[in-house]
């Protein structure tokens, strides 16, 4: 049985009073089990691109600020910021005896090599240009300027200067993402990319790095050395990888987790009656899509099939009955509730279903397609139920409406994730993309050309300039409708399908304290605790 071989993979670690069950005595500060859908495709905070990586990654490190159980934004390594008149100088001021895991004092240097690494186009890293409106950043990523001349500077230990290139309103939130966490530069230097392994790893968030076997299970230990160590109350986490969500729920109903990564739809409603409160439902900063790959055919140069295949998807179907569990049907890329925002919508979303799909049927043959010569398509997705039912849902619809023949090709993560980056076999993917900050730049900016996270390879002239026009303007009106005109500028090139937009869901036993929902569903292990004996 999958629990009796983690316990002995915790014993083969010397970790076995990390790894008890999942019902402890109350009160008392051991092991947390949480799920964890898919394996982390790395543990390196500057290229790591998923979510369930992130979510490992926020317990190990620790960025200049970060996130309350409810969202709220709170300093973390650095006490407090100043920002000039100008908006584009911010001076942070770092904690008083910050230290690594390994005892290493952590300096303002350590961000700037952070900071450094993550644009050098050597790195290669996934989230390369989250940092874009630091001075040069733009043109580090691109290989025309030295990594040197980077706008970030450590006049001394405890403070770090950034410049900007034009107002950025959304800076403080984006240095809570973990691809801005600074670097123990000995580890990366004793052991190049191979640093963020069990052993080699130096963090400095709450936890550190006890061992990881890929495919079952990544364990956590307490970091003395953490500067609000004494605020932590569970000693150890275990994230158990769990890639089918039936398997979650089975542990969690045996007692080995007390919280998971998600629920399954087709159980949504049985768990809701079962487990009332333990069920957290919440509004999550999501979509989830079809990609298109723009860069070969069928897709490139032919904006009708796109057209001709997102109409024929029932995003209402999609969201009510393939789901199921209170997600929003998407006619937008940025979902709605943004901070000063109104995402424009896809032009046929107030059509009926018999319009749109009359509509779909011409442009599908508008497209050099019918029913003699029909669609032949590969649909890859990552291992995952929902996943799998998505895409069924959809190749029946693209079927029935279309005629489109698509096989579906299910792949292992990190096979999924690099036939995406290379864009050779793969035609459409399914992907989904979680913002990092509330501002809709966190989503346009995916679509933007050369960024390494745009993966239907969209690109579009007007559409670039729209965004930099946005990013130079201090209006924020005006930045508004800026950006709203891109959002409709791409939406027009359909470079991908969006399906629903997210709602978070976990179950989280009653023996947690410290639960916070919010709609980046963060959940830091560090800010829960068993509750008490009574």
């Amino acid at each position: 049985m999958k629990s009796l071989r983690l316990y002995f993979l915790c014993a083969l670690f010397a970790i076995a009073a990390a790894c008890g069950g999942a019902h402890e005595p109350a009160g008392r500060p051991d092991t947390l089990q949480r799920g964890l859908l898919t394996d982390p495709e790395t543990l390196d905070p500057h290229k790591s691109r998923s979510i369930q990586a992130a979510d490992v990654i926020r317990d190990l490190g620790e960025g200049l600020v970060g996130y309350s159980p409810t969202g709220d934004l709170v300093p973390g390594a650095a006490e407090s910021w100043d920002v000039s008149a100008d908006g584009l100088k911010y001076t942070f001021h770092l904690r008083e005896g910050l230290r690594w895991s390994n005892g290493d004092v952590l300096t303002a240097s350590d961000f700037v090599a952070g900071m450094r690494r993550l644009v050098d186009p050597s790195t290669a890293a996934f989230y390369a240009n989250m940092l874009e409106s630091i001075e040069n950043a733009a043109g580090i990523v691109t290989g025309d300027i030295p990594v040197s001349m980077l706008g970030v500077e450590a006049p001394d230990d405890r403070t770090l200067i950034l410049r900007l290139a034009q107002q950025t309103p959304y800076l403080i939130r984006q240095l809570s993402h973990p691809s801005t966490f600074p670097i123990h530069r000995a580890s990366l230097a004793e052991h190049g990319e191979g640093f963020a392994r069990p052993g080699r790893l130096v963090s400095n968030g709450a936890y550190k790095l006890e061992a990881w076997v890929p495919g079952s299970i990544v364990s956590l230990r307490r970091n003395e050395h953490y500067w609000n160590n004494e605020a932590t109350a569970i000693d150890a986490v275990n994230y158990h990888v769990t890639v089918q969500d039936n398997s979650e729920l089975n542990r969690y109903r045996a007692g080995e987790l007390h919280m998971t990564s998600t629920v399954p739809p087709d159980s949504f409603a049985q768990i809701k009656e079962q487990y009332g409160d333990e069920l957290r439902v919440a509004p999550y900063f999501g979509v989830y899509y079809f990609g298109f790959n723009l860069t070969k055919p069928p897709f490139k140069d032919n904006l009708a099939l796109r057209q001709a295949l997102s109409m024929a998807v029932d995003r209402q179907l999609l969201a009510e009955r393939v789901v199921g569990r209170g997600e929003e049907p998407a006619f937008s890329w940025v979902p709605t509730g943004v901070n000063n925002y109104e995402p424009p919508r896809l032009s046929f979303a107030t059509l009926g279903k018999a319009e749109r799909e009359q509509v779909a049927r011409r442009l599908y043959k508008e497209a050099g397609y019918d029913e003699d010569k029909p669609l032949r398509i590969e649909v890859r997705y990552n291992t995952n139920d929902t996943n799998k039912k998505i895409a069924v849902a959809v190749q029946s619809m693209w079927n029935e409406v279309l005629g489109v023949e698509a096989t579906l090709i299910n792949e292992e993560a990190q096979v999924w994730l690099a036939n995406m980056r290379e864009a050779e076999v793969t035609q459409v993917f399914r992907a989904s993309w979680i913002g990092d900050y509330d501002d809709p730049h966190a989503f346009l900016s995916l679509l933007q050309s050369g960024n390494a996270a745009n993966m239907p390879r969209y690109s579009n002239t007007e559409y670039d300039d729209l965004m930099s026009r946005a990013a130079a303007q201090a209006d924020l009106t005006q930045r508004k409708l800026l950006l709203e005109e891109a959002e409709r500028v791409m939406l027009a090139d359909h470079p991908s399908i969006p399906m629903y937009f997210f709602v978070s869901k976990h179950l989280v036993s009653p023996e947690i304290e410290g639960w916070g929902d919010n709609v980046l569903d963060y959940h830091y292990s560090q800010h829960l605790s068993f509750k008490a004996a009574q």
